[in-house]
């Protein structure tokens, strides 16, 4: 074991969901860029891809003072384009792990360029997102520079975690330079200059003139644009506005705005993008290159997808017939072989204990009786050792039997037992160039078996004992395709199974959406007689299935399996299930199905947890991913189920509310912290969402490069073409009701304390408190965290106040206190509302405030320091309003004593400016998410 453990280390990389990129002495490798498979053969996309890369490397590597550069990159290419003799086959990459991935836009005309980005600051995204149109259109250079600048931009995103300085839902706020309060840009650095635009036009008939100040919002009309100018010395900044020529840098220590209303400062405590980079593995692995180019240039490997190849390697060993586990993995691999791989694969099947055995060599899927004859090779007895090397060898045979390597095949690889010599296949299986994905069963299952997946990027997945969660059957399920072809994949809608009394009923509704309903297939099954229970099924019409129309195997008597002809009806397909046997059984439902049509995207859902491996007292983070293509799904009910090894389940429900773990409101993915750790070992986690009869509405992604709205040359304004805004129509998705359940995978757990553990876990951070003067009283609002970061709730709150933001930021505890002693929290994601008079504070105009809190649970255990806000008094003078006309001359930091002259009387006007970042609804025609 010490051998194998030696070998481990050596062969361990460390992996981020999705990502199998490496550094190496500065220089990134294995960068995956993939093309999405509905897109039609255009080799221009892949030389503008590759001209793209090579200049963003030398921007890279001096934006990064001589550190990193791009220096391999793999592009994949469809299965469907024309092959050529400089295409390889992939590997261990597939399209859905991609880094890159170039795609139709997620909205009509839309083609800014993201990055989807969920988690906190400095921690990796998923993926960088272009549209064939960004890649192909050189009209666009105008609107987001360069590729290659854009290319950096959503790099910093997705490898460092930093976020955009700039925000098209709060583009102003409200700055005292020198004691005069002034409107800002959201920018940074603050050094780029330009002037506040509002253009009208009718047709193709445009006006500009001046902004003119909002009376209710106290900032800058809705509709006012910042234009830059052309020809600036301002360097930074790269996550601002890249598309500027002067623009090299990230913005540092020295160049960055603090109190700009971004995402940057509000999710990395205000600190610069630079500093964040700095803080990276990255950066304390590498070293500046004396040079004054990157010592390599770009290189890149062009690698064309395959027919899906797969074989099943299943352990038959002795104790695979305990807990009716062989017959539970028949039920299971059955529903792969028949309802889940796809049309067109190739599939084999290994049997292995102490040696292995061939039962069926590739057969491609072509047909129906295809399938029925697969299912004939799976095993129905158990018997003998464990020998895990000698499955997969013969796995890898079984393929190179039909093709000359292994590159891009796949192994599902399931065990339950123990095997001290894995060590002696390690390295075969890392170069192998196959994916291995595994299915621990049972407690037993090897500790080390995650290693196959982890050196060849597959999935992990682990099914406790406990007949009653369908974690198997979840398991196989989960295994589709990673092509990117969403119409072929199938589509869990529901995954239920409960223990069922004598001659009690179980009923459930399965919602068939509009989305889905082709190879729908309603699967029942049962644990103890061999006779089936009484089954009813009623489609949306009233039409009635019962136990005549379903099928039964003879190799499988527990299960009913019923394939609904056609494409499946719309609406809610009603069940009733009656245990008729003499004793108590465990009864499931499980329902699949595909896309209805070509023509629209179905309703996905993809769950994973934010690592694999986790060290206690570190808390998790539970993440789903609801979308239509790649249209956030919003307002839908999302509850995630843990299971430990010990067959307990702790089931929690995530929100995408922008509070606790989830870091923006809006963005169609639901979080949750989990920390109900029952021991170390094994977990597994399942999502099931519902959605219900309402209108979905449909929004831009966060994390993109910034659309500029035009420039200023030698005095005169250009402005571009406005942003593509979409029609209602285009926004809203009538979805109606939908089921979907999906497997989030395994992750394993260590140093939890034996005999459990005292309250570790503090209130989650605060990140959305905003401030408002009403009269002379400060109102906060909040979301209440919880007593262990987003769950229960917390004992008290702890607000201070300061007139130095920088104090407040720095110097938490030192400020002045409120008093609190009338506040009592909520519970944890309830909307926090606070009244109160500052002491030992003189109101009067020109007063600004800052505000920050923390709360603590009932162990004394402190929440980081929130997001710092702003309140800011002002009585406005008695002039007249400026001059509106058009005209092409504005300060840049337009003063509020001259924007808001006017007023027949001084009024009290209250200020609130949350200093990280309001998420409001656009007055100038942006748009909340709702369901």
């Amino acid at each position: 074991m010490r051998v194998f453990k030696t070998l481990v280390l050596l062969f361990l990389v460390p992996v981020v969901r999705g990502c199998m990129v490496q550094l190496k002495n500065g220089g990134y490798e294995d960068i995956v860029i993939a093309i999405n498979p509905q897109l039609p053969e255009d080799h221009n996309i892949i030389r503008n891809i590759q001209n793209m890369v090579k200049e963003a490397s030398n921007y890279l590597f001096n934006a990064t003072k001589q550190r990193f550069f791009f220096k391999a990159v793999k592009i994949i290419i469809p299965l469907h384009w024309l092959p050529k003799p400089e295409y390889l086959s992939v590997k261990t990459e597939s399209y859905d792990k991609a880094d890159v991935i170039v795609a139709n836009p997620y909205l009509k005309y839309v083609d800014e360029p993201y990055t989807l980005q969920y988690r906190e600051c400095g921690e990796k995204g998923r993926y960088i997102h272009f549209t064939p149109n960004f890649l192909l259109n050189d009209s666009l250079y105008i609107i987001y520079g360069s590729r290659a600048k854009v290319f950096v931009h959503e790099w910093a995103h997705l490898r460092w975690g930093v976020f955009d300085e700039y925000n098209n839902d709060a583009p102003f706020y409200l700055s005292v330079n020198s004691g005069k309060e002034t409107v800002e840009a959201t920018r940074c650095s603050a050094d780029v200059m330009g002037k506040y635009i509002f253009q009208s036009c009718t047709g193709n008939s445009c006006m500009t003139r001046e902004c003119e100040y909002d009376q209710q919002t106290k900032l800058y009309e809705a509709g006012c644009k910042f234009v830059p100018e052309k020809t600036e010395n301002a360097p930074a900044s790269i996550m601002y506005m890249q598309s500027l020529p002067s623009v090299v840098e990230f913005c540092d220590q020295s160049t960055h705005n603090g109190k700009a209303t971004n995402m940057q400062n509000k999710m990395c405590d205000h600190k610069s993008t630079w500093e964040v980079i700095m803080n990276s593995t990255d950066f304390s692995n590498t070293s500046p290159i004396n040079s004054t180019s990157p010592p390599f240039e770009t290189s890149f490997s062009l690698l064309q997808t395959k027919d899906r190849v797969v074989c099943l390697v299943l352990d038959v060993s002795g104790s695979m017939a305990w807990y009716d586990r062989i017959n539970r993995l028949y039920q299971a691999a059955e529903i792969f072989l028949l309802q889940i791989i796809e049309k067109g694969s190739w599939v084999g099947i290994v049997t292995f204990h102490s040696t292995a055995q061939i039962i069926c060599h590739l057969r491609q899927i072509v047909s129906e009786d295809v399938r029925q004859n697969l299912i004939k090779c799976l095993p129905t007895s158990a018997d003998g050792a464990t020998n895990i090397c000698e499955g997969v060898r013969k796995g890898f045979e079984v393929i190179k039997q039909n093709y000359s390597h292994l590159d891009g095949s796949e192994i599902v690889l399931l065990t339950d037992g123990e095997d001290r010599g894995m060590s002696s296949c390690l390295t075969e299986v890392k170069n192998s160039g196959s994916i291995i994905h595994i299915i621990a069963l049972g407690p037993n299952a090897d500790p080390e078996l995650e290693q196959f997946s982890n050196m060849t990027g597959g999935s992990k997945f682990y099914a406790t004992d406990t007949v009653d969660s369908n974690a198997l059957i979840d398991a196989f399920c989960g295994i589709s395709s990673r092509s990117g072809n969403i119409f072929g994949q199938s589509i869990q809608l529901e995954s239920t199974a409960r223990s069922v009394t004598l001659k009690q009923w179980m009923n459930g509704t399965v919602i068939v959406d509009f989305t889905v309903g082709k190879d729908t297939f309603f699967v029942v099954t049962w644990n103890q007689s061999t006779s089936p229970p009484d089954i009813l099924l009623r489609d949306p019409k009233e039409k009635e299935y019962r136990m005549s129309n379903f099928t039964f195997s003879n190799l499988n008597l527990r299960t009913a399996r019923l394939k609904i002809a056609g494409t499946a009806e719309v609406g809610n397909w009603l069940y009733m299930i009656q245990n008729n046997q003499t004793e108590s059984q465990v009864i499931s439902m499980i329902v699949t199905s595909r896309a209805a049509s070509m023509d629209v995207r179905p309703v996905t859902v993809k769950a994973h947890m934010n690592k694999d491996t986790n060290n206690f007292p570190n808390p998790m983070v539970i993440y789903a991913e609801v979308s239509q293509g790649f249209l956030p799904v919003l307002g839908a009910t999302v509850m995630a189920t843990v299971e430990q090894e010990t067959g307990s389940a702790v089931e929690l429900k995530l929100l995408d509310d922008g509070s606790g773990a989830d870091i923006m409101k809006n963005d169609g993915i639901y979080s949750k912290y989990f920390t109900s750790f029952k021991g170390n070992g094994r977990y597994n986690l399942k999502v099931r969402i519902q959605g219900r009869n309402q209108t979905v509405r449909l929004g831009r992604r966060q994390s993109r490069a910034l659309y500029v709205p035009g420039y200023i040359e030698n005095g005169e304004i250009k402005m571009n073409a406005p942003r593509p805004e979409p029609s209602d129509e285009e926004i809203q998705a009538k979805l109606g009701s939908f089921n979907r359940v999906a497997s989030g995978g395994s992750f394993v757990v260590k140093n939890v304390p034996l005999g459990g553990f005292t309250d570790v876990f503090p209130p989650c951070k605060i990140t959305d408190l905003e401030a408002q003067f009403e009269e002379d009283k400060i109102h906060l609002f909040w979301t209440a965290p919880g007593n262990d970061l987003d769950e229960g709730q917390a004992d008290r709150y702890i607000i201070k106040m300061s007139e130095s933001f920088l104090d407040l930021r720095n110097t938490f505890e030192d400020a002045t206190s409120v008093n609190t002693s009338s506040l009592v929290p909520k519970p944890a994601g309830t909307k926090e509302s606070f009244q109160f008079k500052p002491e030992n504070v003189t109101i009067e105009n020109g007063t600004i405030i800052y505000f920050a809190i923390c709360a603590v649970d009932n162990a004394s255990l402190t929440s980081e320091v929130s997001n710092v806000v702003q309140a800011a008094l002002f009585v406005p003078p008695k002039e007249s309003l400026p001059d509106t006309h058009p005209t092409d001359v504005i300060n840049h930091g337009v003063n509020v004593s001259i924007i808001v002259i006017g007023a027949v009387i001084p009024v009290l006007i209250a200020v609130s400016i949350t200093i990280c970042i309001l998420y409001k609804k656009n007055r100038n025609g942006g748009f909340e998410l709702r369901m």
